[in-house]
This record gives C-alpha cells, sequence and structure tokens, in this order.
C-alpha cells in the first residue's frame, strides 16, 4: 500500500495530461497483454540469424583457430574472426578503447567473444560454433582485487597495469582525530556481483544500406555513444549507420556497453543480407556488465555524544577484464563514500581494479549502492556504541543546505535529510502477523515454521546520490519539436534520440509538451540518430535532460507561435492556455489553428545542466556533481533464526523528488529501485569462483517476485530545486541505495548478527558471527 504524502494525488486521465498529471502510459497494456514489439520480436525476410563463440575460460592464449569446418556446415554464410575487423579492433565507452570486438591473441574473461557466425537458421548457427575450432593455452586467472592493490604490475590484466583508478578524498587530519575520539567502531564489508536481470535479453537487427552503410535497430541506452563506438570498428563515417531504438525490456545500466551491435553489422555488411541476433539467457549472463563487486573498510571516531570526528575509508571495486564505466563508478563511490553526513577530518581511498573476473560496469546507483551499504551498516554500529538509537544518529549528523560533502561541494538545495528521518520513524509500523496464514510467515507455505523461532526486526537505511553525470562531462540532450495542424487539429511531434527502457519517458515527454504548448495531441517519434544526442538514460536523467530539452524546444516553439499570433491579432503580452491564444485580460482572440494555418514551426534545442568539475586526483575536492537526491527506508522483517530465513514485512520509504511530474510513473520508480535493493540484500548474486560464473540463469540467480516484495508505505516530498526544470530532482536511482542497508539492518536488530556481507544467505544467519 502507499501512504498519502505530502503532495495532492492526481487521477490518471487517458490520453490527456500535463505536467503533475499521471497520463496512462502508451506501451503499459501492450507489455502487460504480451503485445508490445521487442528487439527479440524483430523479423525481415531473406534475414540470417548471427550468433557469437565465446571464450570457456577466463583467461588464456589462442594458439590457433580455424574456421573451415564451421564454414563447410550447409546453410552457414560468414564465419568471422578478429582478422574480418574492417575497422579498429577496440571499442570502449568514455573513451577507455580497450575492450577488442573479437579476441585477437587472448582471452580475459570467461564468455568474451572469440567468433562469429551468420546462418540461414538459428540452429545452424550453434551448430556451426561448435565446429569452430579453438587451441586455447590457460593461464592462471587474476581474481583477487586486493592483491592487484597490492601488486598493481605483477598481476597485469590490461597493458596498463592493475589499477583502473585510484580515487583518493582527503579532508582535515584524520590522524589528530583519531586521537580525540571518544568512540571509534570499524567494520569490512562485502558486497557481491548483482545482475541487472532485465527480462529483454540482448537482441537487434543489421540491415545493409545502399550507400554501403548500416541500419541498425537496437535495444540500447545510448544511441549516440553507441554510434561513436561502432563507426570507427565497422570503418564507416558515422552518417552512414542509422541507428534505431528498437523495444528494450529494461535496462538498468546493463545496456550502456556494446554487446551484439557490431558483431551483427560485421555479419550484415559481410553478407550483404540483413542478420538477427538475439542472445539467449546463459549468454546474456556474458553478454552485458554487471555490478561492481566491493570489498570495504570503514573506521568511524565520533564524540561521547554520537557526534562524527572522522571516517577513514578504503573502497575496492572489481572491475573485471575492461574498463567500461570502472573510472566513473569509482569517481562515485569515493566521493559519496561516507553518505549525507556532515564530518570534518576524512580520508577515502577509493580504487578500481582490472581482473580475469566478469566485466562489471554501470547498473542502478553506479558505486553508490556498494558504499551504502557500508556507511550505513557503521552508522548503525556507531550509534549502538554511543548508546543511541538508529534514527538519531543519522539525525545527530545528517546534512543539510549548505553543508559540504567529503568533495568540499556545498549542498546548495534543500536537503532535509533530518525532516526525511523524523517523518519516517513517524510512520505507523505494520501488525503483527496473523500466523495461522503460513503465507505471512518465513518459507511460507512450505511449512517450515508455524511461528515458532521467528523474531521481527528493524532497521533504517539512508542514501545520497549524484544525479546526471559528474565530473566535468558536459552532459545534454536535444530535442526537437515541431507544432503544426493535422487533421484539423494542432499537433506536437516530440523528436529526441532518448531511450524509452521502460522508465516511462514517453509518457513525460508528451506531459512536458502538452504543458508548455497547451495542446492535447502530441506524437513522440520513434528514438534515432537523425536527431542530436539525447545522452544515456542512465544517472536518473533523463526527466531532468531530456525533459529539459523538451521543455527548452517547447518554448521556443511557442514564443515563435505567439509572435505570429501578435501579428495576426495586433496584440502584444498574448499567451497559449486550453489550445486558445488568450490576451493578458483573458480574452480568447483565436486558436492555435487559426494562427498556424498550413504552416509549422519547428524548432531544435540542446540543454545542458550547469557544470560540473573533475575531482582533484590528490584531495579528491571538486564540485563534480550537478544534482544530489535523497531517499531513507525503514524495513520491517520477520527472521527464522533457527533455519535463517527473512520475510520482508514491509518497505517504507521517504524521499524528495523536487516536483512531481508523474506520480504513477514515480512510485513504479521507487517501487522497482526498491525491489532491486531488496534482491542484493537478500538473493541476488552472480557466484564466480576462479573467474567462472556459476550460475548464469534465472533458475540459479533468483530476483524478487511479486511474493518477496512486500507492501510499501511512500512519503514523497516536494522541495523543488531551482536549478532543474520544473524544480525535479532525478528519483530513479535512491531508493536502491537506502533499501539494501534497511534490510540487512533489519535482519540484525531480529538476530543480533553482524552481516557484514551482501547478499545475507541463511548460513550467515544461522552461523555467522
Amino acid at each position: 500500500m502507499t501512504s498519502p504524502t505530502r503532495s495532492p494525488a492526481h487521477t490518471a486521465t487517458p490520453g490527456i495530461g500535463g505536467v503533475g498529471e499521471s497520463p496512462l502510459r502508451p506501451d503499459g497494456t501492450l507489455k502487460v497483454a504480451g503485445e508490445f514489439a521487442y528487439a527479440s520480436d524483430l523479423w525481415l525476410d531473406g534475414m540470417l540469424w548471427g550468433a557469437t563463440l565465446r571464450s570457456p575460460h577466463p583467461r588464456a592464449r589462442i594458439r590457433s583457430l580455424d574456421v573451415g569446418p564451421a564454414l563447410a556446415l550447409p546453410g552457414v554464410r560468414a564465419v568471422l574472426t578478429h582478422e574480418d575487423v574492417p575497422g579498429r579492433k577496440v571499442f570502449g565507452i568514455d573513451h577507455t578503447d580497450d575492450q577488442p570486438v573479437l579476441a585477437v591473441d587472448q582471452v580475459r574473461h570467461q564468455g568474451e567473444p572469440v567468433a562469429l557466425v551468420a546462418a540461414d537458421h538459428p540452429e545452424t548457427a550453434r551448430r556451426a560454433m561448435d565446429r569452430i575450432a579453438v587451441e586455447y593455452e590457460v593461464l592462471e586467472p587474476v581474481t583477487d582485487p586486493r592483491a592487484v592493490i597490492a601488486d598493481p604490475e605483477g598481476l597485469k590484466v590490461q597493458d596498463r597495469g592493475g589499477i583502473t583508478r585510484h580515487q583518493p578524498v582527503r579532508v582535515g587530519d584524520v590522524d589528530a582525530a583519531r586521537a580525540e575520539a571518544a568512540v571509534v567502531v570499524s567494520g569490512e564489508y562485502e558486497v557481491g556481483i548483482q545482475d541487472q536481470a532485465f527480462l529483454g535479453p540482448e537482441a537487434g537487427l543489421a540491415i545493409p544500406a545502399e550507400d554501403g552503410g548500416v541500419d541498425l535497430h537496437v535495444s540500447t541506452q545510448w544511441i549516440h555513444n553507441d554510434l561513436k563506438q561502432i563507426a570507427p570498428c565497422l570503418a564507416l563515417r558515422e552518417d552512414q549507420i542509422h541507428m534505431t531504438l528498437a523495444g528494450v525490456g529494461g535496462a538498468f545500466g546493463g545496456r550502456e556497453d556494446l554487446s551484439m551491435q557490431i558483431h551483427a553489422a560485421m555479419l550484415a555488411l559481410h553478407t550483404g543480407r540483413p542478420v538477427k541476433m538475439s542472445y539467449n539467457r546463459y549468454e546474456s549472463f556474458f553478454g552485458h556488465v554487471h555490478r561492481h563487486p566491493a570489498q570495504m573498510r570503514y573506521e568511524f571516531g565520533a564524540t561521547r555524544d554520537g557526534r562524527l570526528l572522522y571516517a577513514d575509508v578504503e573502497i575496492v571495486l572489481d572491475g573485471g577484464a575492461y574498463t567500461s564505466s570502472t573510472m566513473n563508478v569509482v569517481g562515485n563511490a569515493a566521493s559519496l563514500g561516507v553518505g549525507p553526513y556532515e564530518i570534518p577530518n576524512i580520508r577515502i581511498d577509493g580504487y578500481g581494479v582490472y581482473t580475469n573476473n566478469p566485466p562489471c560496469g554501470a547498473m542502478r546507483g553506479f558505486g553508490a549502492v556498494q558504499a551504502c551499504f557500508a556507511y550505513e551498516s557503521m552508522m548503525d554500529k556507531l550509534g549502538a556504541a554511543c548508546g543511541l538509537g538508529p534514527v538519531e544518529i543519522r539525525r545527530r549528523n545528517a546534512v543539510s543546505q549548505g553543508s559540504r560533502l567529503a568533495t568540499g561541494q556545498v549542498i546548495e538545495s534543500p536537503a532535509p535529510l533530518a525532516e526525511m528521518l523524523t517523518r519516517l520513524e513517524a510512520m505507523p509500523m505494520p501488525p503483527d502477523p496473523d500466523r495461522s496464514d503460513l503465507r505471512n510467515l518465513p518459507g511460507g507455505v512450505s511449512q517450515t515454521t508455524h511461528g515458532e523461532g521467528v523474531v521481527r526486526g528493524v532497521g533504517y537505511g539512508v542514501g545520497i546520490k549524484n544525479i546526471c553525470f559528474s565530473e566535468g562531462f558536459d552532459d545534454l540532450s536535444t530535442a526537437r519539436v515541431r507544432l503544426e495542424v493535422i487533421g484539423g487539429e494542432a499537433t506536437a511531434l516530440v523528436h529526441t534520440a532518448a531511450a524509452e527502457v521502460g522508465q516511462g519517458l514517453v509518457t513525460v515527454k508528451a506531459q512536458i509538451a502538452r504543458t508548455e504548448l497547451g495542446v492535447q495531441k502530441v506524437t513522440i517519434a520513434p528514438a534515432d540518430n537523425r536527431v542530436g544526442d539525447a545522452g544515456s538514460s542512465s544517472a536518473s536523467r533523463q526527466s531532468y535532460m531530456t525533459g529539459g530539452a523538451v521543455k527548452t524546444a517547447c518554448e521556443a516553439v511557442r514564443a515563435e507561435l505567439l509572435a505570429r499570433a501578435a501579428r495576426r491579432f495586433g496584440r502584444t503580452g498574448l499567451a497559449v492556455a486550453g489550445g486558445k491564444i488568450v490576451s493578458r485580460a483573458g480574452g480568447v482572440l483565436g486558436t492555435i489553428e487559426d494562427v498556424l494555418g498550413d504552416t509549422a514551426i519547428e524548432e531544435t534545442r540542446e540543454y545542458h545542466h550547469r557544470p560540473t568539475t573533475p575531482l582533484d586526483p590528490v584531495t579528491g575536492q571538486g564540485r563534480s556533481h550537478t544534482q544530489l537526491a535523497l531517499c531513507v527506508h525503514r524495513a520491517v522483517v520477520d527472521v527464522d533464526v533457527d533455519l535463517g530465513l527473512v520475510k520482508v514485512v514491509e518497505l517504507a520509504a521517504v524521499q524528495d523528488v523536487g516536483r512531481i511530474l508523474n506520480r504513477t510513473a514515480l512510485e513504479g520508480q521507487i517501487h522497482g529501485g526498491t525491489a532491486q535493493g531488496l534482491g542484493l540484500a537478500l538473493m541476488e548474486e552472480i557466484v564466480v569462483t576462479g573467474g567462472l560464473v556459476r550460475n548464469p540463469s534465472f533458475t540459479d540467480y533468483l530476483i524478487p517476485t511479486i511474493l518477496d516484495m512486500p507492501p510499501m508505505r511512500l512519503d514523497i516530498l516536494e522541495n523543488p530545486d531551482p536549478e532543474a526544470p520544473y524544480g525535479l530532482r532525478g528519483a530513479g536511482e535512491p531508493p536502491t541505495l537506502s533499501s539494501t542497508p534497511a534490510v540487512v539492518a533489519a535482519i540484525r536488530d531480529a538476530t543480533g548478527r553482524a552481516l557484514t556481507r551482501v547478499p545475507v544467505r541463511p548460513e550467515h544467519i544461522v552461523a555467522g558471527p
């Protein structure tokens, strides 16, 4: 259930609705009914099927590779290796360019692409892969990230050494503060590898174009960044590649890196025929990056009354074989490594390292999730040592407007953390369960308990997340808006390259156009690269950035519309309201259709957020983030302390979103982010041994279902950010941060166990320290 919030509720109205209302999503019914066309549903007559041969080893040299037997199989049209890459043999986001299109002389992780096959039928392609003869010299994999830090040159995975990035943060004098502290607590924490677990596997269709280029229909998060990587590898100009967003079945960061895009295009250009590639679930686990696993050491010192004096922190993130987003993830983890708390003396060392473990990159929360679990666990430990409750220790050290983060960045917009904690604490607790209904107990209808050994626990978690891109990145989005009369009705066409990955951006863009232009009929053009860059659908940025671009373009269209209206009616000071042109006094002079006639107004605008700066490489100081968002969670759990089984009874959250654009979509984001945090707390982990993935399937990699996700209480606050469009604050990621430590804290409260690693498993509860 969702409790009443500070802001008034809005009734969803099909087909209409401006900013602040909740119109229905145009894709919602199709997805629920199973009628939505995803990338894996793409089809073209005469197309071939592509497949990828992948390394079974986490580290090995390629001694020989023979594709002859595969080519001899009837129905096989192409077998390609690195020698067939038309251009640059490596790619990578953020100009890293260290990931081979196809392995050249070695493989650095299990599942690395080695060769490609195109065939008339997908089963023929798979049989052909089995016939490719590869001789490997298997090498000992590098799998211990701390060992890499101790010997970065001796344990190289990349030529540049074993460490991707070391980002220190230095404030004050930690050693002097340690001598003054009355209370000192420390802990070591670990986060396992979490998978984005999107339901739509990687898929796409590549079609050769008449000009020698290629049309790509793919599920991605960032069309233009894909384009910048694809073109050099295909030896094509960017204008020879037309990219269109296909139906995306979720993303959560896992589609920021390339998967099948270059491979499908290579096969299509080589054969001269359309090529479809669609990963199965097993391959998908190897075909995209995951959340970085983390090993963290923390020490907090405080006064006797619980005021933090210092934090001494080491965060080690395992990036796996290639760079991907690791450098930026380290920047986030380091800059937000001690959370939303005022601490005068800080020493943080954030590391990203190369190993032969699975490649890791972007996932919802992007470095802040790992740190949040550690610093929130430490706050509970500090509160206990000071004799303070979990809410009071946080409230006593909470940042507010004007506070400085660890990086020295001043929080300029409202940050009502103390108020949010108070509101969360005041929420009613769920009632005791009806223990006659086994569905209310840990273990459910498996009848592991009838209430004996079940203990209730309550825990709290706080998270702070940056919104949009950081550290000097010129973050921008582009929107083209056209206003014309179609079928006698003023119609707005909104065109951006922003990826709709399930977050509801298509709906929000239409809401903005209705609000700014005063029209009801709005069409959202398919996302492609025929319009300028919209940036990535990540970092909770699209409502802010593409919303800002659409708003700005609409304002330009409206200004021209009113200028024409002023000339037509001989009046100034006009406005648009409900499709009418009105005077300053409110009198109706005419309609938008009267002004436009058979003409159109079209404007394209770029939107940039205010500048940020890189973190200083020595001190970690800098205004690295453009916006910050807070969420706080309370978890109530029932734990069978004899069997280690956990039932999350309720999750409550308070989040400041600046301004609600669409309440229904917003609540869905908070629920969804919370569910992913619950998954990390209790069940989600890619198990890796010696660089080998042991559970690449949804049979063995578990994610929360509707039976695992409890009712939620939400309290949504609106404290507008004056720098953001409509005052909004990105909302999709913060719930993922604070929900994980809240659930674990509740289990600690019920069991008394330290629980220093997530996901928490039954053996940690029953036999752990």
